[in-house]
């Protein structure tokens, strides 16, 4: 059963370093925009839908992977990843993904419409969506089924840190496993591919930081396959490998 939390309505006007820090080596940033309140405006439609049926991640959520044929069909896509050894972060730096959320990464679903990545984000999994004042883009409030924790969250953008967009892949695990050696217009899509993206409760993406699945997984058990899928479905897209603790960690989410 979902617990329902309200998140505060005071604003956060100081962001601790060690949040900060989190963020820069992650990838993944909080909700904050600079628009004023607004009326309401119309909710997203759907349901969370599984990984297995939603390949280039345009459809919300991420509904668990429970049956045995589905939990088949994840294996063997877990399976054809490649491995290798976790690399240096040498080099590393956040800007070599191109600015956060740009609208002009090419080779993404959603790119060139007009509203940046985050928002775009927003808009497919929240419900109950209210827009700044003049805008069809800007998200300021929303009701976002989280599929990390198994919350609700009552999303207000005077709190701006209770909801953060997870890389699933995190961009300096990415680095570590080869996209130091990708073009910036490969690493700028990387970033801002919905297929790589989630918005999830701020501090369960914190305390996940660049992890590997060997390293981190979701507090809610449920949709632990549906994670290791998403995982492989970016690492295979991208032809990005994966460490071998991770790989098996990732299969054994989704035995039977």
């Amino acid at each position: 059963m979902r617990h329902k939390r309200v998140a505060g309505v005071r604003f956060l006007h100081v962001v601790t370093v060690a949040t900060a820090a989190v963020l820069l080596v992650s990838g993944c940033e909080g909700l904050g925009d600079n628009g004023s309140s607004a009326g309401p405006g119309p909710a997203s439609g759907g349901r969370a839908v599984s990984p297995l049926k939603n390949s280039d991640g345009t459809k919300p959520g991420l509904a668990p992977v429970t049956a045995d044929a589905d939990k088949a069909e994840a294996r063997k896509l877990i399976e054809e990843l490649s491995t290798k050894g976790r690399g240096p972060k040498t080099g590393y730096d956040r800007d070599k993904f191109g600015y956060a959320w740009m609208d002009t990464a090419d080779g993404v679903p959603l790119a060139r419409n007009g509203c940046d990545t985050r928002n775009d984000l927003i808009r497919r999994d929240g419900q109950k969506l209210r827009f700044r004042a003049g805008s069809d883009c800007v998200v300021i409030a929303m009701t976002l089924d989280d599929p990390y924790t198994g919350t609700t969250i009552e999303w207000r953008k005077q709190q701006a840190s209770e909801v953060q967009i997870d890389h699933v892949v995190p961009l300096s695990y990415s680095w570590q496993m080869g996209s130091s050696r990708w073009s910036e217009s490969k690493r700028r899509q990387f970033a801002n591919d919905v297929l790589n993206l989630i918005p999830v409760e701020g501090r369960a993406n914190s305390a996940k930081g660049d992890s590997g699945p060997a390293s981190w997984l979701p507090p809610n058990k449920q949709i632990r396959c549906a994670y290791a899928v998403r995982f492989a479905q970016v690492g295979l897209k991208y032809d990005l490998p994966v460490t071998t603790a991770d790989k098996a960690t990732m299969f054994k989410q989704c035995e039977g």
